[in-house]
């Protein structure tokens, strides 16, 4: 079947058993040419839609087209994705007959000519859970040719020395047929309607061409012949990994390894042997470890190689295929027929072609490359600590409407001026399609080329490092999707069109999935293999790209424990302590630690306390303290707050989940869930018409007060991008601009699509409505990150209330600085007198504006408008308000420092203060950039370094003296 799944949700339960149907069809006409309507009639008692679930008759062509060949299938523009199919491929459902059909002209409908051949399958709008039929095919053109033996784009294996027959039909009366082998002519005959030859005595690989002429119509059938070499068992190099191995001394020299069990031989095909591979490339088996590998020489120096491997199953078991050509599974860059092709030139400059005339993925290998020249801002990055991130998360697609790095790189003064010190970007994998979430990840080391290079991601991750913000990776890690080569090597494909789920040999994956959360396939996260590929993984992204930290998504699927037979069901065993996953995921974490100390490990769990407790505690006492961070879904409560309803978001806090530490990295908006803004303007309390939630900038005003309840928590926080300028946009909104929540089985949903980006063509920053909610938020992301009382203890209240009242006290600092801090909140649609609980009495500052107020009664309550805030502090923070808007590209290293620092740019001035406040250094002349400013004299210890460039603007950063 020629699926090629786009997109996918994690959040969809899915429900992965054997749905599918055979289905009764008919053509009319039964012959037609490309240019003829015809009418595809399905039988509907052959159909049981509740098997799919399927609403209202609501069955979907699936379908796709051959060229007059049978070969360069490509899908119909108008199929859709595979979990959402596109309304116009919909059968016309006839009560009457109890038929669906669907009528269409074959080359408009898949907007190509020179058709010779169509397959189709139906489908529920959601296939997922294999609801489809069998693959039906049907042949285009009044004149055909049919290869009877042997399978048409087909490969035979054979021994050595072996024969092959070769049969075929043609209808119209006679016709010419000319036998080539790897290009050369073995065989013709001029005049015949029956065409019989048998090849005998091959000794190497064979690519046949039956090419058949009749009148000017030429139709030409492919197929092959693989010779088994007979495996030659010679020891492998010591220290050679899976994948490709550079000679680091000899430039033209590479290493495959293939580790492939059950498998009886191999063959490298690549454009370094015209994708003809002889005897000579047919990899070696090492006798220890049973993997299979080859040395590559001649290569020539900076050359873009692509290869693939041939891999044989000699005497597959039943529905399994015995030649599977794939990518390397350990490829760190692949190239795909079907994605390639869409992929602007601007986006992805001098992309490697794809080899004409083969199929599927292929990796592509490169010696002497020159690798990436990383900024001593990066080599001496000091990570933001885990308590003090505020995480921007972003999807390079929906970010900006050309959605490449280089956008990210010409908007890096927006995420400067919010002041966050955390990027996470969605899946960049390789994963299928071009336009999805990411989450379809199909090579798990490979960066996807939609959004650009890796050296534009490389210099986006430098860029960042500059400025002292981190970059995180959103990795998933449970599962892979079709194209993934460890999966189709061992599938179970019973039709033969490459794709399918996995055989019980599969050394990787679960045949079927062992939680309730299933999407793609399922990796089995006991077998040693599968830990070493995500070892594997790990280590690329820490060490090729600098990444800093990596957000397990769906960590719940890490288990063994649930099938779908287990006893109580399959989504009570998901949902609590499962201790294999506990175990594994801690052995990653660890692992990750073990190449880079203070790499942040972030789990998506979503789960029980006493699961998540083994995580955030874990290897919390060592230094640097670690601590797996857990995501925090606070959605819900955050979003009755902002509607103007009761919230309880005392979850918000570490220590209500039994945290020895502020691991929980808690938000109230992600990608996965729905927009605050448009929730609030769809559903908000609408009881005052002078504060009526469900108007714009009503609602926008109320978004400032969200920030100061959640982003001042102590520990870690995260905002989904945009959330900052109050975008109203639905996470159903649609391509076309429309919003469609449904997810039923009639309509789906547009959860996935494409969102339009009216933030940079509206000028939102220009909108003080909008600019008030970044310009509010950068200050509090100022103060959690500079000030110390924010990583302190917060008390919460507990009750569901309209009316947060969070105090946070860090009893480790002095009571001359600022150590306590009263964030106070009203969510009602009126002015309310909202109760207090200072600590003490005396004089409180409005850290907002340095106001201030003299309390004599810690309980008396204040007045707050309607959606407004106030956060209170014992002292005026640190940094003037002012200061923290004042925006330079200062950045100090190494951090921490034992002798001296260095800026990298000329500065005019530079100040250190203690931590108290206290100036204890300066430096008043003119320094140039890489000067070293020395602070040997200086006690250990934290300092606040407060640094003027050469137009006196000021940024302010953080010293930590060994």
């Amino acid at each position: 079947m020629k699926k090629i799944i786009l997109l996918v949700s994690l959040f969809f339960s899915i429900i992965a058993i054997g749905q599918q149907q055979s289905v009764v069809y008919s053509v009319s006409p039964a012959t037609f040419e490309e240019t003829t309507a015809i009418t595809i009639s399905i039988n509907g008692a052959s159909v049981n839609e509740g098997v799919w679930g399927v609403n209202g008759n609501a069955l979907y062509i699936w379908t796709w087209s051959f060229d007059i060949n049978d070969a360069n299938s490509i899908d119909c523009p108008t199929n859709g994705i595979w979990n959402a199919s596109n309304e116009a491929n919909r059968f016309t459902y006839n009560s009457a007959t109890d038929t669906y059909t669907k009528t269409f002209t074959p080359n408009v409908f898949y907007n190509r000519n020179g058709i010779g051949k169509i397959g189709f399958l139906v489908k529920a709008k959601d296939g997922t859970g294999d609801k489809k039929s069998q693959d039906n095919f049907v042949e285009v053109g009044a004149y055909q040719v049919t290869l009877n033996t042997p399978a048409e784009n087909g490969s035979t294996i054979i021994a050595s020395g072996g024969s092959l027959n070769i049969a075929a039909t043609n209808t119209g009366g006679n016709a010419s047929y000319v036998l080539k082998a790897n290009g050369t002519t073995i065989n013709t005959n001029t005049a015949t309607s029956s065409y019989a030859f048998n090849h005998t005595n091959i000794t190497g690989n064979q690519n046949y061409e039956l090419k058949v002429t009749q009148g000017t119509t030429v139709i030409t059938k492919k197929f092959s012949a693989i010779v088994n070499p007979n495996v030659v068992s010679e020891s492998m190099p010591a220290g050679l990994l899976d994948g490709i191995n550079y000679n680091v001394v000899d430039v033209s020299k590479a290493t495959l390894v293939l580790d492939a069990p059950f498998k009886d031989f191999i063959y490298v095909a690549g454009s370094f042997n015209n994708w003809q591979p002889t005897s000579s490339f047919a990899m070696k088996k090492d006798p220890a470890s049973g993997k299979f590998w080859l040395e590559l020489t001649g290569l020539v120096s900076g050359t873009n190689y692509t290869y693939q491997y041939w891999v044989v199953d000699a005497t597959p078991i039943a529905g399994t295929p015995s030649l599977v050509k794939t990518a390397d599974p350990y490829s760190t860059l692949v190239l795909s027929p079907n994605d390639d092709p869409f992929i602007p030139a601007s986006s992805y400059p001098n992309l490697p072609a794809y080899p004409a005339g083969q199929e599927r993925e292929v990796t592509v290998l490169q010696t002497g490359k020159t690798p990436y020249v990383w900024s001593s801002a990066t080599t001496n990055f000091v990570k933001p600590e885990k308590e003090n991130l505020v995480v921007y998360e972003l999807l390079v697609r929906d970010f900006d409407a050309n959605r490449t790095y280089q956008d990210l790189i010409n908007k890096i003064d927006y995420f400067k001026n919010l002041k966050i010190n955390a990027i996470e970007l969605m899946p960049v994998m390789e994963y299928e399609g071009n336009e999805s979430w990411g989450y379809n990840t199909s090579f798990h080391m490979a960066l996807d080329k939609f959004y650009g290079t890796s050296d534009k991601l490389k210099e986006f991750i430098d860029l960042c490092h500059q400025n002292g913000i981190a970059v995180i990776l959103d990795v998933a890690l449970n599962h892979a999707f079709g194209r993934n080569p460890m999966l189709r090597m061992w599938m179970n494909d019973p039709d033969g069109d490459g794709w399918g789920s996995p055989s019980t040999e599969n050394p990787y994956f679960n045949t079927t999935a062992m939680h309730s959360y299933s999407v793609g396939e399922d990796f089995n996260h006991q077998q040693p293999r599968t830990q070493n590929y995500v070892q594997r993984v790990i280590k690329q992204w820490i060490e090729e790209y600098k990444i800093d930290g990596f957000r397990w998504d769906l960590t719940k699927g890490f288990t063994q424990n649930c099938p779908s037979d287990v006893a109580g069901g399959q989504d009570p065993c998901t949902n609590v302590k499962q201790q294999d996953r506990v175990e594994v995921l801690q052995k990653y974490a660890s692992y990750s630690w073990s190449l880079d100390p203070t790499h942040y490990t972030i789990f998506e769990h979503l789960g029980n306390d006493d699961e998540e407790q083994l995580w955030a505690n874990y290897k919390i006492n060592e230094t640097p303290s670690k601590g797996i961070m857990m995501w925090g879904i606070m959605t819900s409560q955050y979003n009755e707050l902002s509607m103007g309803y009761s919230g309880n978001i005392s979850r918000m806090n570490s220590s209500s989940r039994g945290f020895t530490s502020n691991r929980l990295m808690g938000y109230a908006e992600s990608h996965d869930e729905e927009r605050l803004m448009y929730k609030n303007l769809q559903f908000g309390n609408s009881t005052n018409a002078a504060h009526n939630v469900k108007t714009l900038n009503v609602a926008l005003s109320r978004m400032s007060a969200i920030g100061a309840v959640s982003l001042l928590v102590p520990g870690p926080k995260m905002i989904w991008h945009f959330g900052e300028l109050g975008w109203e946009n639905s996470i159903f909104a649609c391509n076309n601009g429309t919003v469609n929540t449904s997810s039923d089985a009639t309509s789906g949903d547009c959860k996935l699509d494409t969102k339009q980006q009216p933030q940079w063509v509206n000028n939102w920053l220009g909108d003080a409505n909008r600019s008030k909610i970044y310009n509010d938020w950068a200050k509090m992301i100022t103060m959690k990150t500079v000030e110390p009382v924010f990583s302190g203890t917060a008390t919460m209240s507990n009750t569901s209330s309209l009316y947060p009242n969070i105090r946070i006290t860090n009893s480790a600092l002095a009571s001359s600085q600022l150590k306590d801090v009263l964030i106070l909140a009203n969510f009602n649609v009126t002015t309310q007198n909202v109760a207090t609980g200072f600590p003490y009495t005396g004089q409180w500052y409005n850290l907002m504006d340095n106001t201030t107020i003299t309390v004599t009664n810690v309980n008396d309550p204040i007045t707050i408008p309607a959606g407004e805030y106030r956060i209170y502090g014992n002292k005026t923070a640190f940094l003037a308000i002012a200061d923290y808007e004042k925006s330079s590209t200062i950045v100090l290293y190494p951090n921490p420092a034992s002798d001296y620092f260095t800026l990298n740019e000329t500065t005019s001035k530079v100040q250190i203060f203690s931590i108290t406040g206290q100036l204890v250094k300066s430096f008043d002349a003119n320094k140039t950039a890489g000067s070293q400013f020395s602070v040997s004299d200086l006690n250990q210890g934290l300092y606040i370094v407060k640094a003027f460039d050469e137009n006196n603007e000021m940024k302010v950063l953080k010293l930590l003296k060994n």
